[in-house]
């Protein structure tokens, strides 16, 4: 088998051969038997004081390293870019295909057989699969876990629950004083959000994919289980470079079929659409915003959960988890069952032995929480590429709509008049932001769920259709319309609504339209100015000249695909 290791063509050889590769090594204190051939394993790591997320991955990554040596492998821990939704700006998915690069490039250049992929925060979960599937090495996946159950006078405390303690202070039913407090109440613990946000949606996304071990979505940051899971994800990692198990032979249509359906019945992150769709072009598998709607639209909501629901991921985890949604799937024939996972076992045998322990928290297929999937695509004039909406996050009534606009052209634009009193707005109103798209912004940020004006809110209106070419956060609710394709920015349809204009939402009927004649249409976007690139040099830059729009998954344009991962030539 030594022969056929990646690492072997640094390490193997005996006398001069070599030589340098293994004396350098040697530095660290590594014994000479690492050089026998033993599998070489990555441990890439994305901690960073600045993704508290993340914060807890130096502990992690020791116990992913003692599994590694039980199995007979050869750890070898390195850094990549962490892109932490919380602090960093403009938007952490900016460089979410910057940490694509770093990855990529970093597992081709270095002697690893296998990786062990730690990631949490939003951005790092796709950023390290999208590399990862570019070179194709056997790979496994480590997510961070959520941080526990907020607890706030008392009563269990989620990030929904802030963002409605938030608009209760702009509406005057709040004080300065309970949001302080509410801020160490919120985030006891380091982790992922605690609700079904996008950090928990792609850490089940990992888990349903077969990329990560049963439980990796929800067992707590924090829990002692995460340990013993990142002890046997660093066993296992040595298994599957043996087994010649490549990322590949994991990351199939198949497996992203099993993707969307279980991104449906968790209530899952409208984000997943983006992200699995750039990790789908990176594994050169077929799958375009359509197979949202005609792949999930049969599956129904189990998870009673925050931002769909009431309860949180710790409640999820002691309900049992993934595998039973996982499980109950399988038998009631929605899902793949037979797709190969990372543990060797197909999805079917390996979760085929989950309890449910609440089923107030985890439904059933027979008796689901929701009827309707997760994750709706809409088209029309105002999208012809597509938006999503995730209905299930909506007050139903607003599921069929019809509203004149009240327009902002950008963020400043929002945030300077969406609180005048003198603003033109009122229930019914469709509010549309622009600007906030790939390009435009640029990249894409968390900016959809626009904040309900203080007035209305006073009023007692708590959602609104809200329309935008950007992303909003997993852990975000609303009748709101996102990803709106082509965006503002490259001459969409949504540069050119104005204040009053008629538009119409149709969720059942799949449809959203900006409702004047085509010839006005016409003459307005050919009137349109061309806005001037918001950067001039560095990544920026490079983002913008060549970032695909929303529907192809916001990948760089000469990123999609894979390259492999051929021993590059020896500069020695």
């Amino acid at each position: 088998m030594a022969d056929e290791l990646r690492s072997q063509d640094w390490f193997g050889g005996g006398g001069a051969k070599g030589f340098t590769h293994r004396s350098w090594v040697r530095s660290r204190g590594v014994p000479e038997d690492h050089f026998d051939g033993r599998p070489v394993i990555g441990i890439c790591n994305t901690w960073s004081e600045l993704t508290s997320c993340n914060s807890h991955f130096r502990e992690l990554a020791q116990h992913v390293r003692e599994g590694v040596l039980e199995a007979g492998g050869v750890p070898m821990e390195f850094p990549v870019i962490s892109t932490g939704e919380t602090l960093t700006r403009p938007t952490a998915m900016l460089l979410r295909n910057l940490c694509s690069m770093d990855v990529e490039e970093t597992l081709r250049a270095n002697p690893l057989d296998g990786v062990v992929l730690m990631m949490g925060c939003d951005k790092t979960t796709p950023g390290l699969l999208m590399g990862a599937a570019s070179v194709n090495l056997p790979t496994i996946g480590l997510s961070a876990g959520p941080m526990l159950n907020g607890s706030f006078r008392g009563k269990p405390f989620g990030i929904k629950d802030a963002w409605n303690l938030a608009a209760d202070l702009r509406a005057g039913r709040a004080t300065v004083t309970d949001v302080e407090e509410a801020e160490s109440c919120l985030n006891r613990t380091v982790g992922v959000c605690n609700v079904m946000g996008t950090g928990s949606t792609m850490a089940a996304m990992v888990e349903a994919m077969g990329i990560g071990l049963p439980d990796n979505a929800a067992i707590p940051a924090v829990d002692a289980r995460r340990k013993v899971l990142a002890r046997m994800v660093g066993r296992r990692i040595v298994g599957m470079v043996r087994e010649g198990l490549t990322l590949d032979k994991l990351m199939t249509r198949e497996a992203f079929e099993n993707a969307i359906k279980v991104n449906a019945a968790i209530g899952g992150s409208t984000n997943a659409v983006i992200h699995l769709t750039a990790m789908a072009r990176r594994a050169e598998v077929p799958l375009s915003i359509e197979d949202w709607h005609d792949i999930g639209r049969d599956v129904p909501t189990l998870l009673n959960i925050q931002p769909s629901g009431r309860y949180l991921m710790q409640d999820f985890h002691e309900a049992g988890g993934l595998p039973v949604i996982i499980r109950d799937l399988c038998e009631a024939g929605l899902l793949h069952g037979d797709a190969l996972t990372a543990g060797g076992g197909t999805l079917a045998e390996t979760n085929a032995g989950a309890e449910c322990h609440n089923r107030d928290v985890i439904f059933s297929v027979a008796e689901p929480y929701m009827s309707h999937s997760g994750i709706a695509v809409l088209r029309g004039n105002l999208c012809p590429e597509g938006a999503v909406i995730k209905p299930s996050a909506a007050e139903p009534r607003l599921l069929r709509h019809r509203g004149r606009a009240v327009v902002f052209e950008n963020q400043d634009d929002l945030n300077a008049r969406v609180d005048d009193p003198a603003l033109v707005v009122d229930a019914d109103s469709v509010m549309v932001l622009k600007n906030c798209g790939p390009r435009g912004f640029p990249g894409m940020p968390e900016l959809g769920m626009m904040p309900i004006p203080a007035k209305l809110l006073a009023q007692g209106v708590r959602d609104m259709v809200r329309i935008s070419d950007a992303r909003m956060s997993g852990t975000s609710f609303g009748a709101v319309v996102l990803h709106v394709s082509p965006e503002a920015a490259a001459g969409g349809v949504l540069d050119v609504v104005r204040d009053g204009d008629l538009i119409e939402l149709d969720v059942a009927e799949r449809r959203l339209d900006l409702l004047v004649s085509d010839v006005e249409l016409r003459e307005r976007l050919e009137a349109r100015q061309v806005p001037e690139p918001k950067a001039k040099r560095g990544y920026a830059k490079l983002y913008i000249d060549t970032v695909n729009q929303a529907h192809d998954g916001c990948d760089l344009d000469f990123l999609v695909g894979r390259t492999g991962s051929d021993v590059p030539p020896n500069q020695h």
